[in-house]
């Protein structure tokens, strides 16, 4: 499955990440992962403490990745509503959810402060970068001035989640879909 040229440290954290958005962490065996990850018997413990040694490194590439993919349009060219636009429109497996916000749903990472950090760190980024973006808007008068950034980038971040879960519930990403449509037009400038 992976590349021979790959080393069996990120065979094991890719295995772990897509174990984690397939299954979670509960769901997600030391077997499953070796048999994913073609390696060897002991090979997980010999590079990683355990299992949550090796998913918090599989939560922490999938966090910066989301904020990589996210800033590549947040940072894009663009008046500030064509770069929320293009995030929110950006390709997504929307059936498969978020992978970064369904670890939310996860008891044992929820349970634990170490796994949960990077996931509140990529949130709260994303939150912040998307109200600096409104507030960006407002400025230029592309946004009405009693918009309130912080709000706008909860409202913002929580239509992208629940897009997802409706998504995931109905079988099909026209909720998804919906949301974003519903979203934007709120948000279309006026002038």
């Amino acid at each position: 499955m992976y590349s021979r040229g790959m080393s069996t440290p990120e065979r094991l954290i890719e295995s772990t990440r897509e174990l984690l958005w397939e299954r979670g962490y509960v769901g997600m065996s030391p077997k499953a992962i070796l048999e994913r990850s073609g390696a060897g018997q002991g090979s997980m413990y010999h590079h990683f403490k355990g299992k949550p040694d090796l998913a918090l490194a599989a939560i922490r590439r999938t966090a910066e990745e989301l904020r990589a993919a996210a800033e590549a349009v947040l940072g894009a060219p663009g008046t500030p509503y064509e770069r929320i636009e293009g995030y929110l429109r950006r390709e997504r497996e929307v059936l498969r959810g978020c992978p970064v916000g369904r670890l939310t749903m996860d008891p044992e990472i929820v349970a634990s402060e170490e796994l949960r950090a990077p996931v509140d760190e990529t949130l709260d980024w994303l939150r912040e970068r998307l109200a600096g973006i409104v507030e960006e808007g407002k400025e230029q008068g592309q946004f009405a001035p009693a918009l309130d950034g912080e709000e706008t980038a909860a409202t913002i971040v929580a239509t992208v989640q629940g897009g997802y879960v409706l998504a995931r519930a109905s079988g099909s990403p026209a909720a998804f879909d919906t949301g974003v449509r519903g979203l934007l037009a709120l948000l279309r400038p006026t002038v």
